[in-house]
């Protein structure tokens, strides 16, 4: 499972530190707002391409954004996360005898259902589909930033048709085409996943329901293999491999297909950069532009600037039916302040440098966790039969449990989307972590237990526990770390947990030769360790968070006193050129007006200047 399956959300606001500076720093450094983003290449540099600009809603007509929220549900639950499915993938394997020529004389004449090389040649396949999904995350962030969904579309459709090649004519290919199949599917499934966050902001009022189609739909897609497996084994193997993943060539051309005709060039613009668009078209200053003085005579003029008005009075109606009533956004804005109120935790990091935010223990702590759990779940996903097979004692009870992980797998996903999003906007981020540690030793017992229910409590636990964990990492970097330094740090987190999913072929050689077959011992080793590390997050976040709470607090109170130092505009959210680009779409930009509004107008600067006053000087340099 990639830990890019799950985010919380797809923008938030960061904190902004009150450090002793003055009033015109607080207002030029202030940022409010910031967009998730994979990549991990800092955007500020000059030799990094620039990235494209976002598109409006509004721009686009209901009906087609309605679509192209419903294509991109369905190509997420094609293709998406399909190699996540890779238990109910294997049985098939196994039936087509894929590395039989590993296994030993002897494990030959014993009819071993699986030998111990073979299913160790079968899990590589998976290693690296897992590794691919983790790491490609970090290229489709930087792709989809400069180029856009519409090239993600392409590369995921040109992924998916060479894996589906190398699974349909592997046994004629002169390479190990299964390992390469593996990488290929999983690549385009993360180029497919990834850009589809965007289509949330098609329609900001149902932000979060977009959300969670698209993250259910990802986990849904594990049972096409799944479906895979029941269409094999109910024409007796007739229907092979090839057959299968010939069948499957119909996802990249239909991904094609909707890319072409239906879904957007570029990604939509968020909720904040809405608003910033909505604030600036609320000034009918913006109809005044210095070019005005050019024209021959007033009737022209009356023209021209009622023109402005109506085009800006129309963006600002389709940006507000968008956006919702003033109640509607007050609404979402108090939530979001409850949220952070509730996680216990936002703003710990906010403001410093990846690089010094990598170097805390909020981060070695949280970082050395998913390593292991990553490895825990990516263990349990590829040897779920075989642990069973020993701890059962029947390839039948093993069969049967591998049945019932193949069907839960994607399902618990998806009921549980809802779910965790509740848990996480309501619960402080102690409590969940606190959950999330009981659950991994519950399982972890669970797991090494002889016992038909013991294996079913533990299925049932494991798919309600990984998406569980997914979202709340994603969710735990944002409130610490923020989303300004969001791409470079949990980038980091995903290379060195998807790194750390290859010691899986460890864990399984020394349950071969250490435990001989026995995984009990494994997975308690395994849960224990957790359990050390887990205990260990929680007292530190608990201790930390408080200290944050309490300086938060202590922020609030001096800042209060000086009201005035709070006002800054919604434009000092964007850059010089984005705000220009803002001003060219609605009006004219500040510095074309300024003089225009000036003339009936003494500024700040010449009251400041007629009371000789330092202090009101420096303040005048912000407001103009």
């Amino acid at each position: 499972m990639s830990l890019a399956q799950h985010v919380s959300s797809i923008e938030g606001v960061d904190r902004e530190r009150d450090e002793d500076i003055d009033v015109a720093s607080l207002v030029l450094t202030k940022t409010l707002s910031h967009k998730l983003s994979y990549d991990v290449l800092p955007n500020h540099t000059h030799h990094v391409p620039e990235k494209l600009d976002a598109v409006g809603a509004y721009e686009v007509p209901n009906t087609k954004r309605l679509i192209q929220v419903f294509v991109g549900c369905v190509t997420c639950f094609l293709a998406a996360g399909i190699t996540f499915g890779f238990a109910a993938l294997k049985s098939v394997l196994v039936e087509e005898k894929v590395y039989r020529d590993l296994c030993t004389e002897d494990e030959l004449d014993r009819d071993t259902a699986i030998c111990y090389l073979q299913d160790q040649r079968l899990n590589l396949t998976f290693i690296v589909a897992s590794v691919t999904a983790n790491m490609g995350a970090l290229i489709v962030g930087s792709v989809l930033d400069r180029y856009g969904p519409k090239v993600c579309g392409f590369a995921s459709s040109v992924f998916l048709v060479i894996g589906s090649l190398c699974m349909a004519f592997s046994k004629n290919l002169p390479f190990d085409a299964y390992v390469a199949a593996s990488f290929f599917l999983a690549l385009g499934g993360i180029f497919t996943f990834v850009p589809s966050f965007h289509l949330c902001n098609a329609f900001p009022k149902y932000q979060g329901l977009i959300l969670a189609l698209i993250t259910g739909a990802f986990d849904a897609s594990a049972a096409v293999f799944l479906g895979f497996r029941l269409i094999y084994m109910s024409t007796n193997g007739n229907f092979e491999l090839r057959g299968l993943f010939l069948a499957y060539l119909v996802v990249p051309v239909f991904i094609i297909v909707s890319q072409v005709f239906v879904m957007p060039d570029r990604s939509y613009e968020t909720r904040t950069e809405l608003n910033v668009k909505m604030e600036l078209a609320e000034d009918p200053a913006t109809d005044l532009h210095d070019s005005d003085d050019e024209l021959d005579n007033d009737a022209e003029i009356w023209k021209i600037r009622a023109d402005r008005s109506i085009r800006r009075k129309q963006s600002l109606a389709s940006i507000r039916s968008l956006l919702g009533t003033q109640q509607q956004q007050e609404k979402y804005e108090k939530k979001e302040e409850e949220k952070k109120v509730a996680s216990g935790v936002w703003g710990a990091l906010h403001g410093m440098s990846a690089v010094k935010q990598i170097q805390t223990p909020w981060f070695i702590l949280i970082t050395i966790l998913t390593v292991l759990q990553m490895a825990r779940f990516n263990f349990t996903i590829a040897t779920i039969w075989t642990q069973y097979r020993y701890l059962l004692q029947s390839r039948q009870l093993a069969t049967q449990v591998n049945d019932f992980f193949d069907l839960a797998l994607p399902l618990g996903g998806v009921l549980t989307v809802p779910f965790i999003g509740l848990l996480l906007d309501n619960v402080s981020t102690v409590v969940v972590l606190a959950l999330i540690v009981l659950l991994s030793t519950i399982t972890g017992v669970l797991a090494a237990l002889p016992a038909l229910w013991a294996a079913y409590a533990n299925i049932c636990l494991f798919v309600i526990f990984r998406p569980l964990y997914y979202s709340a990492m994603s969710d735990y970097a944002a409130k610490v770390f923020g989303f300004a330094t969001f791409g470079t740090v949990y980038g980091t987190i995903i290379c060195l947990a998807g790194l750390g999913i290859f010691c899986q072929s460890g864990l399984q050689a020394l349950v071969h030769d250490v435990f001989q077959e026995d995984p009990g011992p494994m997975n308690l080793w395994l849960a224990g360790f957790g359990l050390v590390l887990g205990i260990s997050l929680v007292m530190y976040v608990d201790m930390r968070g408080r200290a944050v709470m309490r300086e938060l607090a202590e922020e609030d109170e001096r800042r209060s006193i000086r009201p005035r130092s709070r006002r800054a505009s919604r434009s000092s959210l964007v850059g010089p050129l984005e705000e220009r680009r803002q001003w060219g779409s609605i009006g004219a930009h500040p510095d074309e007006r300024r003089p225009l509004l000036n003339r009936g107008l003494s500024t700040v600067q010449e009251r400041a200047e007629s009371e000789g006053s330092d202090e009101s000087r420096r303040s005048s340099a912000v407001i103009v």
